[in-house]
């Protein structure tokens, strides 16, 4: 398992905008977080200005020149966005074309026409899984509630029995499975290998999804015994469409850009030859934006066409795909630029300097900072970012493969305790019909368990990679 050790240091450190002393740095991490937690959760700030905001403040508290400080701040927001920008980008208009076009429902009444009563809430976990693959945890959530509360409407479910799992499938891809935001910032931060990430994460998240899925769906169903509310049923997307695409194309369409990336990783450890024409070709259809580009673009022949779609309908869905998406580009981007000013500052050797005696492995250090930063402020992607930023220092000397896993335990530890800080808490509230203990009995230790699940598995496989 890598820990953190003398030889860490011996990486070039990165040249501080300040020369404050350990004592002056720590208190200005821990200012500069609060400052964060205290503008989201008290006065109830867009997280894109809390995040700007605390970055000042924590250049300010470590003595920095102000000009510097926000030199690093916007030098962090722009090579954030410009790394994970057009990806968010592409995600989103994928999943506008899954959502609009009827594919969504597709997969799921194919899935669902296939189940039993008992096989039901592992149905849901697929279906959820699949779904979740393209779209932001919130999109998944509305697009996936009405599915939910009519199955178990159908059914006669316990709402626990159903919903669980899907928002475990859910959870699960949002925190630890590429193209979502936080796992591709820290993807970035750390210079991970993305392909090689996205294959660790699918063998953790297979587990994990089971286990805080079906699994304590039957824990939950006991503790919360509840039926699905019949004012949160809404309309399905495709209702009023005469066609919608089918089965096979839907799930080849979601599933191409992983494929691609896949394949990409799969190439580069079998041909091991940046010259190789194959790999060159495969370096090039792997890469993130091609591959989720041609999902794009395929997905406007494959979804778009069967349901009709013209060129304005069509034009018409991509533009409204990437409405929503302003303010998720803008938090990320402000994670970034908080990011860059936590390593300006000194603040990631710092963390080497006082760490290098401890016997804390490293991936475990990543996590508890992760769960700490998403304890204070709810979110998934700012936990996500911020903690990529303070341990970026750690993967200097890391292999590929404990480089990725890096990442997944930060995701993994962004995951944890979601309560009421968290936007996505309320949204599982509201919908579900649930009381906020009932939510705290049921959501939230969903998500410590996916949290607690995902680390473990990381840090296992660090043993054996």
């Amino acid at each position: 398992m890598t820990r953190l050790s003398v030889e860490m240091l011996a990486a070039d450190p990165v040249e501080p905008i300040t020369s404050a002393g350990h004592a002056q740095l720590g208190i200005a991490v821990l200012a500069g977080i609060a400052v964060i937690v205290l503008l989201i959760t008290k006065f109830k700030m867009h997280a894109f200005l809390a995040l700007t905001i605390g970055s000042l403040a924590l250049g300010a508290f470590a003595g920095a020149p102000l000009d510097k400080a926000i030199t690093s701040f916007t030098t962090g927001l722009g090579s954030t966005v410009a790394g994970v920008g057009v990806l968010i980008a592409l995600g989103a208009i994928l999943g506008k074309l899954l959502a609009d076009s009827g594919g969504a429902d597709q997969i799921v009444d194919t899935i669902l026409a296939k189940a039993g009563p008992r096989s039901m809430p592992w149905a849901m976990v697929l279906i959820a899984s699949v779904i979740g693959l393209p779209l932001f945890f919130e999109v998944g959530i509305v697009l996936l509630i009405p599915v939910v509360l009519m199955v178990a409407k159908r059914g006669n479910y316990s709402l626990m029995r159903i919903g669980i799992p899907a928002l475990a499938g859910l959870s699960v891809m949002h925190g630890l499975i590429p193209p979502h935001p936080g796992p591709l910032v820290a993807v970035d931060a750390v210079k991970a290998n993305l392909g090689l990430t996205l294959a660790l994460g699918v063998l953790v998240a297979i587990p994990t999804v089971i286990i805080a899925g079906p699994l304590f769906s039957k824990v939950a169903a006991r503790w919360v015994d509840v039926q699905a509310p019949e004012r949160m049923i809404p309309a399905r997307p495709s209702e009023d469409l005469e066609n919608r695409p089918g089965f096979g194309a839907t799930l080849s369409t979601i599933l191409l850009p992983v494929v691609l990336m896949l394949s990409k990783a799969l190439v580069d450890i079998i041909v091991d030859d940046p010259e190789h024409t194959v790999q060159r070709v495969f370096d090039v259809i792997g890469s993130p934006l091609i591959a989720l580009l041609a999902a794009v673009i395929v997905g406007m022949f494959t979804l778009g066409r069967p349901a009709g779609f013209t060129k304005e309908r069509l034009s018409s869905t991509v533009e409204k795909g990437l409405m929503p998406i302003a303010g998720i580009l803008l938090i990320v981007g402000a994670g970034g630029g908080f990011k860059q000013t936590l390593i300006d500052s000194g603040v990631g050797q710092m963390i080497l300097d006082i760490s290098k005696d401890w016997s804390i492995p490293a991936l475990l250090l990543a996590w508890l900072i992760a769960v700490a930063i998403r304890l204070a402020t709810g979110s998934a992607t700012v936990a996500t970012i911020s903690a990529a930023g303070l341990v970026a220092p750690l993967a200097a000397d890391m292999s590929s493969a404990h480089t990725a896993l890096l990442v997944l335990a930060i995701g993994a530890g962004s995951l944890f305790f979601s309560h009421v800080n968290d936007a996505g808490f309320w949204l599982v509230k509201e919908y579900f019909g649930l009381s906020v203990g009932q939510t705290l009995k049921t959501w939230s230790v969903m998500e410590t368990i996916i949290s607690v699940v995902a680390g473990g598995l990381v840090l296992l496989l660090s043993l054996i990679i």
